[in-house]
């Protein structure tokens, strides 16, 4: 699980409803139905029109990356390749063929195959680097949606307080009502921009962090293929593929081992 998302988003939420205690006020006061339904109601219907579906759809399952967080292997994945590299020069690249269905990263078998396959390495890279894209363009739509919301959260706020205070003026004469419409106007506005920067926006900033962890990886391990295919030596890629890593990780690896 990701930590620092899980304990982000209570703290920040837990501060805020702390700092409102500490002012003299209850939790109780900034929960307004009312406002909750014209904020995330209004926020919604906008968001849903300016995406399609899919997109929508993939950006709430993309939530659970934010909390669970998404798990690459760089280290496994360089020893891995390391070791098919130590095999294709003492074997030939053929001798990887009976290892392609052990592979459980997709897009590693995927490349691996084609390399076998003695499809040329920019043909390769191409094909490779088209899948890439994709895959970095999924992310960032998932982000754009919540930067969206992000967007049109304070502004609808806004309206929410519009229309509160609206209700305050139609109703000067009776306290109760315009003490009602105050609250709602105001706790609209809270609402609104607290949503945005507490949970809309950072949730946005972790998908587009997330995207650029994953083709990272696949960049790492496209290189990989690639330096197999031209027949470098194995600890020439293990150096090369270990610039991927971060410098904590870098300084930790433990290379295989063995000789070409």
């Amino acid at each position: 699980m990701d930590l620092a998302s899980i304990v982000g988003i209570f703290f920040g939420v837990g501060m805020i409803l702390l700092g409102q205690v500490l002012e003299g006020g209850s939790p109780k006061q900034v929960m307004q139905v009312t406002a909750a339904i014209i904020v995330f109601g209004g926020t919604i219907g906008a968001v849903m029109l300016q995406f399609k579906p899919a997109t929508l759809i993939g950006a709430v399952l993309g939530i659970k990356t934010v909390f669970l967080g998404h798990k690459t292997d760089s280290v496994g994945q360089i020893e891995l390749i390391v070791d098919f590299a130590r095999r294709a020069r003492r074997e030939g690249i053929l001798a990887l063929e009976k290892e392609i269905p052990n592979v459980s990263d997709p897009f590693f078998s995927k490349a691996l195959s084609m390399a076998v396959d003695g499809l040329e390495p920019k043909t390769l890279y191409e094909t490779m680097e088209t899948e890439m894209a994709t895959v970095e363009e999924e992310w960032k739509e998932k982000a754009e949606v919540w930067e969206a919301a992000g967007g049109y959260l304070p502004t609808v706020g806004i309206i929410g307080a519009v229309l509160g205070l609206i209700v305050v003026m139609g109703n000067l004469t009776d306290i109760e009502k315009v003490g009602e419409g105050i609250a709602v106007a105001f706790v609209a506005t809270i609402y609104g921009v607290g949503m945005a920067n507490l949970i809309s926006l950072p949730i946005a900033g972790k998908l587009k962090a997330t995207g650029k962890q994953i083709v990272k990886f696949k960049e790492m391990t496209l290189k990989g293929v690639l330096l197999i295919q031209e027949g470098i030596n194995h600890s020439i890629i293990e150096e090369e593929l270990k610039g991927y890593l971060d410098e904590k990780t870098r300084a930790k690896f433990v290379s295989p081992g063995g000789s070409a």
